[in-house]
Formats: structure tokens, C-alpha cells, sequence
């Protein structure tokens, strides 16, 4: 996990599932040019612009995820999760999500409700205090925001 805390607050814990590391190659007509590296860059200038600090990590180990999120109870002021394919299928993801009792904004780079069905179920929208898909990468930047709002 990188670790880019600027201020005395707790800082946004920024999560990214299966096959983000893989941005700016993967699909590209799908999910833009971006790197995962220009995701954390955005997320942490946008955060340190509203005086949080950003917390930084991705994982194709659903295991981690949880560890990650688990580990977080009463270290961050909240969540900016892209959960990429454990969207649709993980309860575990969802259940773990609520244990830090914090904020959880759910980012999608693309639309999903414009892709495949399956892809139009999420297990983290109904505790998510906002989900946001279809913006790119600039979807990140509105969840940060959208969670400072909430949070302060």
C-alpha cells in the first residue's frame, strides 16, 4: 500500500480489485490509456486538494482485499472502492466493506449498465453511500470528493 497522508485526518483508503494493476493495457476501447498509476495520482492530488491523505492499494487476491479492509477499522475516514470483477460475485467483498462503518464509494471506469448483463448486479451498491461508473478514470475524483463531503 502506498501511503500519502498530508494532514492529522484520517485518510481515504482507496481499493482496487482484479486486473486494475492491468490499466492502459487491458481493453483500451473499454477502459481508456489510463494506468493504475494515473488513478493514484488523481486520487491522492484531488484528495491532498480537500486536506485528506490517501491510502493506496490493489489486489487480484480476494483474500487481501478483505485483510486490507479488515485492517482499516478506525484508520481511515473512508472508502473508494473499484471492485472490478468481484462486483457481481462477491458477498464477501460486500460484507467486509461494512465492518470499518465508514463511507464506501463504489467507482467503475466504464458504464457496466452499458455492458453485459451480468455485469448490472453489484453486491456493493446497497452499502455504498454512491456508486459512480461510465467517467473514466475522472470517476475516482468525484467518489474523493463526494467522501470528503460526507465526511467532514
Amino acid at each position: 500500500m502506498s501511503d500519502a497522508e498530508v494532514t492529522d485526518r484520517l485518510p481515504i483508503l482507496l481499493l482496487n480489485g482484479p486486473n486494475l494493476n492491468m490499466l492502459g493495457t487491458r481493453e483500451p476501447a473499454v477502459y481508456g490509456s489510463d494506468t493504475l498509476a494515473d488513478v493514484v495520482d488523481l486520487a491522492e492530488r484531488t484528495a491532498a486538494e480537500l486536506g485528506f491523505g490517501v491510502r493506496a492499494a490493489q489486489t487480484n487476491h480476494e483474500g487481501q482485499m478483505l485483510d486490507w479492509i479488515h485492517e482499516s477499522v478506525g484508520k481511515i475516514s473512508g472508502i473508494v472502492i473499484n471492485p472490478g470483477g468481484w462486483t457481481h460475485t462477491s458477498v464477501a467483498l460486500a460484507d467486509a466493506l461494512v465492518v470499518p462503518d465508514v463511507p464506501v464509494l463504489e467507482v467503475h471506469i466504464s458504464n457496466v449498465h452499458r455492458r453485459e448483463a451480468f455485469r448490472h448486479h453489484s453486491y456493493v451498491s446497497p452499502i455504498a453511500a454512491g456508486v459512480i461508473a461510465g467517467y473514466g478514470i475522472r470517476g475516482y475524483e468525484f467518489a474523493i470528493r463526494r467522501l470528503v463531503e460526507l465526511v467532514v
